[in-house]
Parts: structure tokens; sequence; C-alpha cells
């Protein structure tokens, strides 16, 4: 007998595997004839007589793992019978999940998770009935395979979970977990022959743990998920994770490009005490009504995979996929950017592609294939491998680890509704060094791809590079042979405007770099760049935050507040898209360490320092509609005095009353009582702000004009001067109704 299988489904496969274990049961000579309840086993098929309207019964276990199961019947004489099959108990000819009651030579059936009713895990009892005296055979198989629904990792659905794994180079793989008794070679993977495993596992539920266990050759590795989006610890176990969530941020949007004030933020230590665990994201959400009361609409959270141990800045990540679990998992994650979108805050999550791990690394030699003694699948396995933080650079060659962390990316935005995205050290993903020689094409091409594919599906996303290294390209868009990415740090303004505020000398002060940071841009676009004076970066690594930098040990000082505000007043007038670390703003001091909280007392003891950044963000936004200007694209460097150290610039975006800006900065210990400037236009401008008032704090001269009248006649390039006083290390800003 042929029966041909070419171009059938995989259920049509396994019914006419079925039908040949009937159809070869002709001639077949089994002795032990059936007892009450005798075991079937796969392929195994058993002959024996049934007399008329009598039962022989045979039993077969289904396991979560089996897709189908299938049973048979084939009368071998002038006799005929029936087959009944049903879970649990004896079937009867009123009682049963399946049968087939033809008059047919061979009966066969086979039962799936569309079958009705759907084929379930359990011990099947196989009822033959002889509607006359009959020899006859029967059979059973049951049926592994692949998954044939979508997903990576480990998926759950109604009654179970898939699973899915890439690993090339394995010779087998099962899944071991609490579903399973943690049986290392009873649940097998199927390969689906592009070094994708997987399979449809019944009765795995949410919230189980498990690993693979994968085999290369005689090598046996247990690995955790490569996708796992939830772990018991770096070094613990996968969880089968919940993907459900009451999402209430349905009305919410991402707040224009322009109209954003970034918070960036170390989940750890925002909002904690001493001792014990780091803070998590339910403390967070504790401080977001805060956050939108000082104007703040973005939120950058510094990396939040998993990592070892409890304490980490979150740039070794040990899971890509998974949220920190001592931050609260990715249910809490989940809860803090839904808190955050309900009170208008964007969420910008820092994700790091330049490297992994290094330690408890799973990925690492994660099939047990390598080169030279390095990473194996998901890394390049030759130089090209070597990171300052190890030799853990993914393989962007490779089109499996390009989908990886395309597919991270996406997760990000469409899972868990972030707003865009921080790539860290974007220079070590295209070249590397860290830029100029030895360029990698692929990391270039990496990002690309992903840049491209967040602008068709969810253009409005916020996507940020940190190169540092005044590339153009980076900002440029991919159609015009650039990287693709919305905006990138500025380390042209950052280092120049640190310098200037922090020296203590006067007259060291350059205001020609302070006129080309403020001027700095990438292709023209005023938000091409983030603008800060403190970072994670910026306030560690040998560095200290600002007022700290201005006076070691006394950054509650005079001078530390004064020169460290004139630095807020710059990021937050001049173009670009402002930045702050947290607690600047109630001018935390010393440096950032992933286990030294926030002091919040400070918020009393400096609540002078907060109102002015509240201020200052506030103007920024253009809350009250007279600031529009500092929203807007243009820019004039219109008064530069290096020798009294005062600066000015014009902001607008269409100008007129309300849009038209002017900022003064005098960066010297002196006070100008009549100090003239140009103006765009005539009139009265108001002064919004004055970063000498007394309500800053109370040992400030609350010096300066609180309007200036701008008349006819040129000056610094303008058709109209004014007359303005303003005091030592103070900052101005004025518009007109």
């Amino acid at each position: 007998m042929k029966i041909r299988m070419e171009r059938i489904g995989k259920t049509q496969r396994a019914a006419a595997c079925l039908y040949l274990l009937v159809a070869g049961l002709i001639g077949l000579i089994v002795n032990p004839p059936a007892s009450a309840q005798t075991p079937l086993q796969d392929s195994v098929p058993i002959v024996s007589n049934v007399g008329q309207g009598e039962w022989e019964y045979y039993f077969i276990d289904v396991y979560d793992w089996n897709a189908k199961a299938g049973w048979g019947v084939r009368s071998l004489n002038a006799g005929n019978a029936d087959i009944y099959v049903r879970l649990g108990s004896l079937p009867d000819l009123n009682n049963w999940d399946y049968r087939s009651n033809t008059n047919k030579k061979a009966e066969r059936i086979l039962a799936h998770e569309s079958s009705a009713p759907p084929l379930e895990s359990g011990r099947y009892y196989v009822g033959i009935y002889g509607k006359s005296a009959v020899r006859y055979g029967v059979g059973a198989k049951r049926f592994t395979e692949a998954s044939s629904k979508t997903g990576m990792g480990s998926i759950p659905y109604s009654g179970g979970t898939t699973f899915r794994v890439w690993a090339p180079n394995a010779t087998k793989v099962y899944v071991a977990g609490d579903f399973n008794g943690w049986s290392q070679a009873t649940s097998p993977l199927v390969s689906e022959g592009n070094g994708n495993w997987s399979v449809d596992f019944r009765n795995a539920t949410i919230n189980q743990q498990y690993k693979y266990v994968i085999w290369n050759g005689s090598s046996q590795l247990w690995k955790n998920d490569a996708r796992a989006q939830q772990v018991t610890a770096s070094n613990g176990n996968t969880v089968i994770a919940d993907p459900r969530f009451d999402w209430t941020d349905d009305l919410y949007s991402t707040p224009a490009w322009n109209d954003l004030v970034i918070y960036e933020m170390h989940v750890g230590t925002f909002n904690d005490t001493y001792g014990g665990l780091p803070g998590d994201f339910d403390n967070v959400i504790l401080k977001l009504d805060y956050l939108q009361d000082l104007g703040i609409n973005a939120i950058e959270v510094m990396p939040v995979n998993e990592f070892p141990g409890d304490f980490s800045w979150g740039y070794n990540m040990s899971h890509p996929f998974a949220i920190e679990s001592v931050y609260g998992g990715s249910q809490a994650y989940k809860r803090f950017v839904n808190a955050a979108h309900v009170r208008g805050i964007a969420i910008l999550q820092d994700v790091v592609f330049n490297h992994y791990g290094p330690t408890d690394l799973d990925l690492w030699q994660y099939d047990g294939w390598h080169q030279n003694f390095m990473g194996g699948i998901f890394f390049y396995n030759d130089e090209r491998a070597s990171t300052p933080w190890g030799d853990t650079r993914p393989d962007y060659g490779r089109s499996e680890v390009r989908q990886y962390i395309r597919d991270n990316s996406l997760f990000w935005l469409e899972d868990y509704h972030a707003d865009g995205l921080r790539v860290d050290g974007t220079s070590w993903i295209r070249s590397v060094y860290g830029g100029g020689s030895y360029e990698l094409p692929d990391g270039w091409s990496l990002m690309q791809w992903i840049n491209n594919e967040v602008d068709a599906r969810q253009g409005w996303k916020f996507i940020v590079a940190e190169d540092m290294q005044n590339n153009a390209w980076m900002t440029k868009t991919t159609g015009a042979g650039g990287a693709g990415f919305d905006s990138q740090w500025s380390a042209q303004f950052v280092h120049p405007i640190r310098s200037n505020i922090i020296t203590s000398v006067d007259s060291n002060r350059n205001m020609w770099e302070v006129r080309d940071a403020i001027s700095q841009r990438y292709n023209s676009d005023a938000f091409e760049r983030i603008i800060f004076t403190e970072s994670h970066d910026e306030v560690a690594n040998g560095k200290m935050r600002v007022p700290e930098e201005i006076w070691p040990g006394n950054s509650g000082s005079w001078y530390s507040r004064k020169r460290s505000t004139l630095g807020a007043a710059l990021v937050m007038t001049s173009p670009g898209v402002p930045m702050i670390f947290q607690g600047q703003e109630i001018l935390e001091n010393g440096y950032f360490a992933d286990n030294d909280p926030i002091d919040w007392s400070k918020l009393n003891t400096y609540s002078g320092i907060h109102t002015l950044y509240s201020d200052l963000i506030k103007l920024r936004r253009n809350w009250y509609d007279n600031t529009r200007g500092l929203r807007g694209q243009n820019l004039n460097v219109h008064h530069v005095n290096d020798t009294d150290k005062v600066i000015a610039f014009h902001r607008w975006d269409t100008g007129g009353n309300g849009d038209d800006v002017i900022v003064i900065l005098n960066m010297s210990n002196k006070t100008y009582p009549e100090y003239i400037i140009g103006f765009p236009s005539g009139g009265t401008w108001q002064v919004r702000f004055n970063s000498d008032s007394s309500i800053y704090s109370g040992d400030y001269g609350n010096y300066g004009s609180s309007s200036v009248n701008a008349v006819s006649g040129q000056w610094d390039g303008m058709p109209y001067n004014g007359a303005l006083s303003i005091g030592p290390y103070s900052a101005m800003i004025l518009s007109k109704d």
C-alpha cells in the first residue's frame, strides 16, 4: 500500500500515519489477548478477539506536550468492530468522547486541540466493541509537534503555553519546570528546521517556573529562556509571565518633542531609604505627582533589565527581555508606565545593545556552540566581540540576533507602552572601539532597521542615541544614509557648559565657548540634541554633581547654588530637548551611586531651588503662553561680552508678543545696574524669571529689573535696545505680553 504524503498538513500527516499503523495490522501476529485495561504503546499494535456485543478495553496516557493523539481498529476477518475513546473512565455506547462506528474494516480517530471535544492531557481509555464476533487489531499513536502558533519565548494561550527557543546547534531540547516535576527528559521540543525548537504545552500556566535543557551532542546545558520576560533572579529560573494588564492610558498621547522636559531617573535610588533593598516601581509611583507638579513630562529610566544582585546602574543586564525582579518585575513596570501616562508623563526607556552581561549571562554559549572560546550564537566570536565590558558584543550581522534586538526594541514600545528609547553607547554598536576606526557596518544597518521599524509602526515615539561623538549622521534620516535617530545626547553642550560654570575664576570663563554650546545643533534641527549639565555619567565615574564640583564639601554654598542654576537656566532656554538628573532640582550633592538614595530632606532645605527649577521648566514649556519661543527652532546669540562675562540671546518660533524671548546671563560675580542689550522689537518687555530673586533663596540680592523699555536704536544688530539691571551669577528671561 502506498499513500502520497507530500503537500499535506500536519493533521493529514498524522491521520496518514495512523492509517498506515492500522493498515499494517493485516497478518500481524501478537499473542497476548487484551485484558480489561491493557496499555497501548505508540505504534505498537495489539491483535485480539472480541465477541458480539462484548467490550475489550485499553488505555494510553496523553501528555501535556502531545499535540495530537490517534487511535485505530481494523477488523481482520469477516466480523466488524467499532472503537470508542473516553478520557478518565471506560467508554460505553452512551458515554464517550470520540468514536468511530462505521461499517468499514478500518476505523480511525484523530484528536487535537480543535477537536470536539479538544484533546486534553490524561489517561484515555479505548473500548473495542464487537458488532459481531471479530478478530481485530488496535493501535495508538501520540504526536509531539512543533507549534503552529507565533512568537518566541513562552507565550501563554488558553489552556497552556507555547515554548519556542532558538538553539540552532542543539541536537535535542527539552523543557523542565513546575509543570512536569522538573523532569529533564520527558518533555521534548521539536525542531522546526530553522534553528528554532518549539512545542505547545497544555497546563503550563502563568507564574510557573521553567528552564530549557539543551543538548549539544553529549553535552547538557540548563538555560533560561533567552526571551524570558520574568525571572526569579539573574541566576534563577524563568517564569511564564502574565501578558495581561488593565491599561487605562487610552486618552494619553506622547508630548510633542519640542515640549519635552526629561527627568533622568534611577529606580533603585529615586525614592528609597538607606538600608535594605533598593527602591522599586511602586515607590516611584508615589512621587509621580511631585514630578508632574515640577513640570516634568518625560522620564528617562535607566536600564531596568534583570541584573546580578540587587544594586546596579542597570547597564550589566543578564536578561534583555526581563524586568528586574527587585524592582517589582513586569507587572510593576506596567503599573509605573500606566501611572505616568495618566499624569501626562512620557516614559523613555534606556536600553543596552552594545553588550550584554557580562555576568549571570545565560546567552553565553547558549546552545553549546562557540568559536575561539567566545560567546557562541548570540555574540561575535572573534575580535569584534571585545568591548570595555567583556567580550559580549552581540553579532549584529547574524539575522537571528538582529531580529532579537529589533524585537526587544519594539517590545518596550508596544508591549510596555514606552514612549521612546535611549540607546546606550551607540558608538560601540557602530564600531569596535567606540568610534573612529574598525567600523561595524552591520551595527549601523541594525540601528537603521530599528529606527525605520519604529517610524513605520509608531512614528511619534522618540528614539535617542547616546553617541557623544558629535556625529550628525546619527540623527540624519536613513534615506540620507544616517542612522535615523530622532535626537542624541550632546557632548558639545554639557562639557563646555559644565566647565564654564564650575571654574572658580570668573576670568577663566569663556563666553565664546558658551555661545557655541548654545548654538550647536545637528542637521539644522534644534531638537536633534538632548542638553543637560547632569546625567548619570556626568555625576559619577570620578565626577560629581555640579554644586559639589563648584565647591567640594560645600555644595549648599551661595556660589554652588548660583552657578549651578546658571547651568539650569541655559539647559531650559537653549535650543534642544532639556534634561535634568534626579535630585538636581533639590541641589543633591556628592556623586551618583546605585546604593545612595536621593535625600528628599533637601526638598525642604532647598525649597527655593526647587521652585527655581519648576519656574524654569514651566517657562520652557510655555506654561503661561508668553514664552512660546523657547519651544521654537530659532536662535540669535546677539550679545557676547567675554570681558564682563555676559551673554544674551533671542529665541523665537514665529515671532511676536508672547513668542519672542530674550535670555541674558551674567556669569560673573558682579552687579550691573544698567546693562544695555539689543531687542527685536520696541515697547515693554516683562521679566518672567530672575534667578537672583529672594524667592529662590533668602540670601539672594533680589537684584534686577522687573521690566525693560526697549527703544528704537540699533544695538547688537537689533533694531531696538534697552537697559536692565542684573545681579551676580544671574539669569533673566524676558518676553512681551
